[in-house]
Formats: structure tokens, C-alpha cells, sequence
């Protein structure tokens, strides 16, 4: 007969104090990052992008909504929000009431896989060893992925899923290209694949999931900035170490914040949210980007 194995109190104390930190406190200690990005051509107007990602968002949550609402003061010159907004099925009247200040702004959207298929109960943590991505094998989508296009559709913001458009955004008149999300293989970078337009002020690729193969093509047909959330930054992080995992294609170093992919800009964003069930962040902040895009040096 094996015995029980004895937890001193003072490592139990702490692990339940961990916990309620990470999903109390940090869950719910939004940031928002900035960054100066040297994209645009010589003596141009700098114009800031919000880049919003992952709100997984469900009716209660009102310290998100509210802090989301906030950022309508940052008048931002454009938004671009990388999917995985909601995670309710009665979600999408909150999603529209905490975008509401930013919805008059010019806005590009794309889906994550969390706007069709509903979230299940399941471990927490099984994402540090293995990815998500085989998980959903539901074929009919579960969330009301019509209506929050349609909402933010009718305030002006563009689906870029799949897709190509050309946007003014302060005086650029920029180029766009997005795909639906990868990680439940929707992705067709064929429809808006070829060379991106060389009239245009800045040649945008917007994504859910930050999987290489698809920024490298992005890269390859002449795209500048490249915008991704879905990893949650790790979620789970250690201190002065960082990402566990990054449940996608790219590796840990580049899990959330400004980098390069190729001869592009790369911003991945750690996002706002968390799955209702896996309801705590640590050492991974959820954050909202401003980037402020400024001429090439």
C-alpha cells in the first residue's frame, strides 16, 4: 500500500495564493503597450492603429467592457481586431457595447476559431504540452459568428477574412490583405495571394493565428506589417523566462509585442481575454497595442 504523500500548508497556502492572483488579479490588470513602428515612407503624418485581439468575452465580464470602452479616447487613427472575440452565445450585444466609442473610427476585422465554436470544459493547463489546434473538430458552428460580423459590418468595419481591400486610414491609403483563422484550417491564403499593390502607402496582413507559413507568404507578396493574436502572449508565463508554449507555429520569442518576420513588422498581441474555463493569467498581462506607425528611418 503506497502512502500518502504529505503537502506542507505553507505550499498549499501558496499555491491557492497563486491561483486567486492569477485569476483575480492579473486576469483582470489590463495594459495598454505601445510601440513606434518605422513603416511608413519618408515625410508621412504618423497615424496610430489600436489592435485589439482574444476578448473571449462573455456577458458579466465588466471590467473588460468598461476598459474597453476607454480606449475610444485614444481616438486612434484605425482599428484591427484579430479575432477570438467572444466566448458566450449571448455575447455579441456586450462585444458591440464595449467597441461602441471605437466603432466610428475606421476598423478591420478577422475570426478566430473561439467565434464559431463555443469553448468546452477541459484541463486548464493541457495547453503547456500540446497544442489546441485538434481539439474542435465540431462542423457546425456553435457561436453567433454571423451577428458579430454583422454588427461590426454595420458600423463601417471591414471582414477581411479571406480577403483584399484598400482602406484610408489619417492620408495613407493603405493596402489590406486578411485570412480566416488557421488553427481550424479556414485559412485560403490563395484568394489574396500575388504581389500587394506598389501605389499603396502601406500594405497591411491581418490574421487570428501567427502560423509562418502564412506570414511568410505575406511577407514574400510585399505586406510591411504583419497583426496576429491567438497565443495569449503564453498565458501561463515564468518570470524572467517567459512563454511555456505559443499553441501555434511560432516560437516562443516572438509569443506577443513588435518583432520581424521576414521583411516585415510583426506585432502579435497577448490579448485581453482568457476561455471561460482557464480563467487566469501569470507573468502575461492582457493588453491592447497602440502602434504608432512613423516613417522609415
Amino acid at each position: 500500500m503506497r502512502k500518502a504523500v504529505a503537502v506542507p500548508l505553507s505550499m498549499l497556502g501558496l499555491g491557492l495564493a497563486g491561483l486567486g492572483y492569477a485569476s483575480v488579479v492579473e486576469r483582470n490588470w489590463f495594459r495598454l503597450r505601445r510601440f513606434d513602428v518605422p513603416v511608413l515612407p519618408p515625410g508621412r503624418r504618423p497615424v496610430r492603429i489600436l489592435h485589439l485581439s482574444d476578448l473571449h468575452l462573455t456577458p458579466r465580464r465588466s471590467m473588460l467592457i468598461n476598459w474597453v470602452r476607454s480606449l475610444g479616447s485614444l481616438e486612434p487613427d484605425l482599428v484591427v481586431n484579430t479575432g477570438d472575440s467572444i466566448a458566450h452565445p449571448e455575447a455579441v450585444p456586450a462585444l458591440l457595447h464595449a467597441l461602441e466609442p471605437l466603432l466610428s473610427r475606421p476598423g478591420l476585422f478577422v475570426y478566430g476559431s473561439n467565434d464559431l465554436y463555443a469553448p468546452k470544459p477541459k484541463n486548464p493547463v493541457r495547453y503547456l504540452w500540446r497544442t489546441s489546434k485538434n481539439d474542435r473538430r465540431q462542423y457546425v458552428p456553435s457561436l453567433p459568428w454571423e451577428e458579430l460580423g454583422a454588427g461590426m459590418a454595420a458600423e463601417g468595419w471591414l471582414d477581411m477574412n479571406n480577403t483584399t481591400a484598400r482602406i484610408k486610414v489619417g492620408d495613407l491609403d493603405v493596402a489590406v490583405a486578411g485570412i480566416h483563422d488557421s488553427h481550424i484550417d479556414r485559412d485560403r491564403y490563395d484568394l489574396v495571394a500575388g504581389p500587394a499593390p506598389a501605389d499603396a502607402d502601406l500594405r497591411l496582413g491581418v490574421m487570428h493565428s501567427p502560423e509562418p507559413r502564412n506570414m511568410t507568404r505575406f511577407a514574400a507578396d510585399g505586406y510591411e506589417l504583419l497583426l496576429a493574436g491567438h497565443t495569449h502572449g503564453g498565458q501561463l508565463c515564468i518570470p524572467f523566462y517567459g512563454a511555456l508554449v505559443t499553441n501555434c507555429g511560432i516560437d516562443r520569442a516572438r509569443v506577443k509585442g513588435l518583432s520581424h518576420h521576414d521583411s516585415a513588422w510583426l506585432h502579435v498581441s497577448a490579448g485581453l481575454g482568457t476561455s471561460p474555463y482557464a480563467p487566469a493569467r501569470f507573468a502575461c498581462f492582457p493588453e491592447a497595442s497602440l502602434l504608432t506607425l512613423v516613417p522609415r528611418r
